[in-house]
Protein backbone atom coordinates (compact mmCIF):
# COMPACT_ATOMS: atom_id res chain seq x y z
CA UNK A 1 0.00 0.00 0.00
CA UNK A 2 2.84 2.38 0.83
CA UNK A 3 4.49 1.68 -2.53
CA UNK A 4 1.17 2.24 -4.32
CA UNK A 5 0.66 5.64 -2.68
CA UNK A 6 4.26 6.59 -3.45
CA UNK A 7 3.63 5.72 -7.11
CA UNK A 8 0.43 7.78 -7.25
CA UNK A 9 2.24 10.83 -5.84
CA UNK A 10 4.61 10.68 -8.80
CA UNK A 11 1.99 10.29 -11.50
CA UNK A 12 1.02 13.31 -13.62
CA UNK A 13 -2.62 14.37 -13.02
CA UNK A 14 -3.74 13.36 -16.52
CA UNK A 15 -2.62 9.76 -15.83
CA UNK A 16 -3.94 9.50 -12.27
CA UNK A 17 -7.24 7.82 -13.14
CA UNK A 18 -5.56 5.22 -15.38
CA UNK A 19 -2.95 4.48 -12.73
CA UNK A 20 -5.58 4.18 -9.99
CA UNK A 21 -7.65 1.72 -12.02
CA UNK A 22 -4.54 -0.38 -12.61
CA UNK A 23 -3.72 -0.41 -8.90
CA UNK A 24 -7.30 -1.34 -8.01
CA UNK A 25 -7.04 -4.39 -10.27
CA UNK A 26 -3.66 -5.33 -8.78
CA UNK A 27 -4.59 -4.65 -5.15
CA UNK A 28 -8.30 -5.45 -4.75
CA UNK A 29 -7.90 -5.92 -0.98
CA UNK A 30 -6.81 -2.27 -0.67
CA UNK A 31 -9.58 -0.79 -2.83
CA UNK A 32 -11.21 1.20 -0.02
CA UNK A 33 -7.90 2.65 1.14
CA UNK A 34 -6.90 3.65 -2.38
CA UNK A 35 -10.25 5.23 -3.21
CA UNK A 36 -10.30 7.21 0.04
CA UNK A 37 -6.69 8.44 -0.11
CA UNK A 38 -6.10 9.12 -3.81
CA UNK A 39 -7.31 12.46 -5.15
CA UNK A 40 -8.31 12.33 -8.81
CA UNK A 41 -8.72 15.36 -11.10
CA UNK A 42 -12.18 16.87 -10.81
CA UNK A 43 -14.73 15.63 -13.32
CA UNK A 44 -17.23 17.81 -15.17
CA UNK A 45 -20.80 17.16 -16.35
CA UNK A 46 -23.27 19.16 -18.44
CA UNK A 47 -26.61 20.27 -17.00
CA UNK A 48 -29.06 19.23 -19.71
CA UNK A 49 -31.63 21.78 -18.59
CA UNK A 50 -29.50 24.92 -18.32
CA UNK A 51 -26.76 23.73 -20.70
CA UNK A 52 -24.13 24.79 -18.16
CA UNK A 53 -21.24 22.66 -16.95
CA UNK A 54 -20.78 21.79 -13.29
CA UNK A 55 -18.17 19.96 -11.24
CA UNK A 56 -18.69 16.52 -9.72
CA UNK A 57 -17.53 15.80 -6.18
CA UNK A 58 -18.53 13.96 -3.04
CA UNK A 59 -20.45 17.00 -1.80
CA UNK A 60 -23.06 16.93 -4.59
CA UNK A 61 -23.27 13.15 -4.83
CA UNK A 62 -26.13 10.94 -3.67
CA UNK A 63 -25.75 7.24 -4.45
CA UNK A 64 -24.48 7.21 -8.06
CA UNK A 65 -26.07 10.53 -9.06
CA UNK A 66 -24.77 14.09 -8.91
CA UNK A 67 -26.80 17.23 -8.26
CA UNK A 68 -26.40 20.23 -10.54
CA UNK A 69 -26.06 23.61 -8.80
CA UNK A 70 -27.87 25.23 -11.73
CA UNK A 71 -31.08 23.19 -11.93
CA UNK A 72 -30.93 21.52 -8.47
CA UNK A 73 -31.65 18.18 -10.19
CA UNK A 74 -29.74 14.91 -10.09
CA UNK A 75 -28.19 13.13 -13.06
CA UNK A 76 -29.04 10.30 -13.47
CA UNK A 77 -32.47 11.29 -12.09
CA UNK A 78 -32.96 10.50 -8.40
CA UNK A 79 -36.44 10.91 -6.94
CA UNK A 80 -35.44 11.03 -3.26
CA UNK A 81 -32.09 12.76 -3.67
CA UNK A 82 -30.98 15.13 -0.91
CA UNK A 83 -31.47 18.82 -1.74
CA UNK A 84 -30.87 21.94 0.37
CA UNK A 85 -33.71 23.85 2.00
CA UNK A 86 -35.17 26.81 0.12
CA UNK A 87 -33.12 29.28 2.13
CA UNK A 88 -29.89 27.41 1.48
CA UNK A 89 -30.85 26.95 -2.15
CA UNK A 90 -31.30 30.70 -2.62
CA UNK A 91 -27.87 31.29 -1.09
CA UNK A 92 -26.42 28.55 -3.30
CA UNK A 93 -27.80 30.15 -6.48
CA UNK A 94 -26.36 33.53 -5.53
CA UNK A 95 -23.02 31.98 -4.59
CA UNK A 96 -22.70 30.25 -7.97
CA UNK A 97 -23.35 33.50 -9.81
CA UNK A 98 -20.84 35.47 -7.71
CA UNK A 99 -18.18 32.76 -7.74
CA UNK A 100 -18.47 32.44 -11.51
CA UNK A 101 -17.44 36.10 -11.81
CA UNK A 102 -14.57 35.57 -9.35
CA UNK A 103 -13.34 32.54 -11.31
CA UNK A 104 -13.45 34.36 -14.63
CA UNK A 105 -11.50 37.34 -13.26
CA UNK A 106 -8.83 35.33 -11.45
CA UNK A 107 -8.52 32.30 -13.75
CA UNK A 108 -9.61 33.74 -17.10
CA UNK A 109 -12.18 31.03 -17.68
CA UNK A 110 -12.64 27.52 -16.38
CA UNK A 111 -15.57 25.98 -14.50
CA UNK A 112 -16.79 26.62 -10.96
CA UNK A 113 -19.49 25.14 -8.75
CA UNK A 114 -20.77 25.94 -5.27
CA UNK A 115 -22.77 23.54 -3.09
CA UNK A 116 -24.37 24.56 0.21
CA UNK A 117 -26.22 22.44 2.73
CA UNK A 118 -27.32 22.53 6.38
CA UNK A 119 -25.30 20.96 9.17
CA UNK A 120 -26.50 19.45 12.44
CA UNK A 121 -25.89 22.62 14.49
CA UNK A 122 -28.40 24.86 12.68
CA UNK A 123 -25.57 26.26 10.56
CA UNK A 124 -24.48 25.48 7.03
CA UNK A 125 -21.49 24.19 5.10
CA UNK A 126 -20.38 25.43 1.69
CA UNK A 127 -18.12 23.80 -0.86
CA UNK A 128 -16.48 25.96 -3.56
CA UNK A 129 -14.84 24.21 -6.51
CA UNK A 130 -12.77 25.49 -9.44
CA UNK A 131 -11.42 23.59 -12.43
CA UNK A 132 -9.26 25.21 -15.08
CA UNK A 133 -7.58 23.28 -17.92
CA UNK A 134 -5.80 24.31 -21.07
CA UNK A 135 -4.09 27.54 -22.06
CA UNK A 136 -4.51 30.95 -20.45
CA UNK A 137 -5.96 33.80 -22.45
CA UNK A 138 -2.73 35.78 -22.11
CA UNK A 139 -0.70 32.97 -23.63
CA UNK A 140 1.78 32.66 -20.76
CA UNK A 141 0.88 29.02 -20.09
CA UNK A 142 1.00 26.47 -22.88
CA UNK A 143 -0.93 23.76 -21.07
CA UNK A 144 -1.79 23.06 -17.47
CA UNK A 145 -4.57 22.49 -14.96
CA UNK A 146 -5.75 23.81 -11.60
CA UNK A 147 -8.24 21.94 -9.41
CA UNK A 148 -9.30 23.61 -6.17
CA UNK A 149 -11.77 22.47 -3.50
CA UNK A 150 -12.59 24.80 -0.61
CA UNK A 151 -14.90 23.51 2.12
CA UNK A 152 -16.00 26.30 4.49
CA UNK A 153 -16.68 24.34 7.70
CA UNK A 154 -15.73 26.41 10.72
CA UNK A 155 -17.31 28.39 13.56
CA UNK A 156 -16.49 32.11 13.54
CA UNK A 157 -18.06 35.31 14.73
CA UNK A 158 -18.17 37.68 11.78
CA UNK A 159 -20.25 40.68 10.79
CA UNK A 160 -23.00 39.73 8.35
CA UNK A 161 -23.89 43.25 7.25
CA UNK A 162 -22.61 42.47 3.76
CA UNK A 163 -23.86 38.87 3.75
CA UNK A 164 -22.31 35.43 4.23
CA UNK A 165 -20.88 35.34 0.71
CA UNK A 166 -18.58 38.27 1.40
CA UNK A 167 -17.11 36.57 4.47
CA UNK A 168 -16.67 33.24 2.71
CA UNK A 169 -15.21 34.96 -0.34
CA UNK A 170 -12.53 36.68 1.75
CA UNK A 171 -11.49 33.37 3.32
CA UNK A 172 -11.33 31.63 -0.06
CA UNK A 173 -9.43 34.48 -1.70
CA UNK A 174 -6.88 34.45 1.12
CA UNK A 175 -6.39 30.69 0.84
CA UNK A 176 -6.10 30.81 -2.96
CA UNK A 177 -3.45 33.50 -2.62
CA UNK A 178 -1.46 31.38 -0.17
CA UNK A 179 -1.63 28.38 -2.50
CA UNK A 180 -0.44 30.37 -5.51
CA UNK A 181 2.40 31.95 -3.51
CA UNK A 182 3.43 28.52 -2.26
CA UNK A 183 3.54 27.16 -5.79
CA UNK A 184 5.56 30.13 -6.99
CA UNK A 185 8.08 30.06 -4.16
CA UNK A 186 8.51 26.32 -3.69
CA UNK A 187 7.85 24.60 -7.01
CA UNK A 188 8.61 27.27 -9.61
CA UNK A 189 11.44 28.71 -7.54
CA UNK A 190 13.06 25.29 -7.16
CA UNK A 191 12.61 24.61 -10.88
CA UNK A 192 14.35 27.88 -11.80
CA UNK A 193 17.17 27.05 -9.41
CA UNK A 194 17.67 23.60 -10.95
CA UNK A 195 17.48 24.91 -14.53
CA UNK A 196 20.03 27.66 -13.86
CA UNK A 197 22.31 25.15 -12.13
CA UNK A 198 22.19 22.55 -14.91
CA UNK A 199 22.15 25.10 -17.72
CA UNK A 200 23.75 28.44 -16.83
CA UNK A 201 22.26 31.60 -18.36
CA UNK A 202 23.70 32.73 -21.75
CA UNK A 203 25.60 35.66 -20.18
CA UNK A 204 27.55 33.18 -18.04
CA UNK A 205 28.34 30.91 -20.98
CA UNK A 206 29.56 33.86 -23.05
CA UNK A 207 32.01 35.01 -20.40
CA UNK A 208 35.64 34.40 -21.26
CA UNK A 209 38.44 33.88 -18.85
CA UNK A 210 41.20 36.52 -19.08
CA UNK A 211 44.34 35.50 -20.95
CA UNK A 212 47.10 34.26 -18.72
Amino acid sequence: MEAAMDLMRRMPPRSAETALNALLSLLPDHSLDLLSQVDLPLQVCMDKESLKEYILCEYNRDADSYRSPWSNKYDPPLEDGTVPSQGMRNLEVEANEVFSVYRDQYYEGGISSVYIWEDEDNGFIACFLIKKDGQGKRGYMQIGSWDAIHVVQMSMTLAVADGHLVNMGKMIEEMEGKLRNSLDQVYFGKTREMVCTLRPPPEVLNMRLPDS
